[in-house]
């Protein structure tokens, strides 16, 4: 599925993970994404796409008790360890869903501007970034006003302009279009389509994995289920009936 010439972003080796309840998340699931694939990661409610994401900047497990030799999660050739997440981490750009779990600042500058101010870069290299990033997704009007004051789909930009300031080689989303009205949608859309490097997004929005990435990840009871083309999955009705999924409108049409 991947380009054998290009360099792997992201690999995971039998990632399996059980919660405390004893409840298994991920079981065995074994992928590698290339530099500057845009990747969906699709599957019913349940199916452990949050918990897969939350292992990609070493969110989940606890940092402290993954040592080199349990990696199973590898970002640009580096095992994510607790030895070396600061390393992975400055590859990594993570958008939550719920952007009011990334912004607090009083106001969208110095939200934008935290990411590159903990790299420890100067000011005018943090103002250039700042200035640049809130360009990139739309906003660059918008450096005073309070987070709290902008509507949900502003909000994600914002919280994209501050994963952009980082200036990260892999973009991780989890359902980057939930509450979005159909402009906010689209402006989203767009501004994921000029980014240059790596993406793995999470999302019920089958429509918008088939208008922005080229290759989907079924994931249903913490196991990989199908790994293709992104038309050629999506279209498969007996495996998204399977799965609890339903083929995207545009594939209907066309069957």
């Amino acid at each position: 599925m991947t380009n054998s010439t290009n360099s792997t972003a992201i690999e995971l080796k039998g990632l399996t993970f059980r919660y405390p309840s004893g409840r298994t998340a991920l079981n065995d699931v074994i992928c590698s994404i290339s530099d500057g694939e845009r990747v969906a990661l699709v599957g019913p409610s349940g199916a452990g796409k949050s918990t897969l994401l939350m292992h990609l900047n070493g969110l989940l497990p606890a940092a402290s008790v993954v040592n080199e030799g349990d990696a199973q999660v590898f970002i640009k050739s580096q095992p994510v360890t607790k030895g070396r997440l600061r390393e992975v981490r400055r590859q990594i750009g993570f958008l939550f869903q719920d952007p009011d779990d990334q912004l607090f600042c009083p106001t969208v500058r110095e939200d934008v501007a935290f990411g590159p101010l903990n790299l420890g870069l100067d000011q005018d290299e943090i103002l250039n970034r700042v200035n640049c990033s809130l360009l990139a997704v739309g906003m660059p009007e918008h450096g005073l006003r309070n987070p709290s004051q902008l509507s949900t789909g502003e909000r994600k930009r914002v919280c994209l302009a501050g994963v952009f300031a980082c200036e990260p080689a892999i973009l991780v989303l989890d359902e980057p279009t939930s509450n979005l009205d159909p402009r906010a949608r689209r402006q989203l859309l767009e501004i994921l389509r000029t980014f240059p490097g790596t993406q793995i997004i999470a999302t019920h929005d089958l429509d918008f994995a088939l208008e922005l990435c080229q290759r989907v990840l079924v994931l249903d009871g913490g196991q990989l289920k199908a790994d293709g083309p992104v038309e050629q999955v999506l279209a498969n009705s007996s495996l998204m009936d399977r799965h609890g999924l339903e083929v995207p409108w545009r594939l209907r049409r066309t069957q």
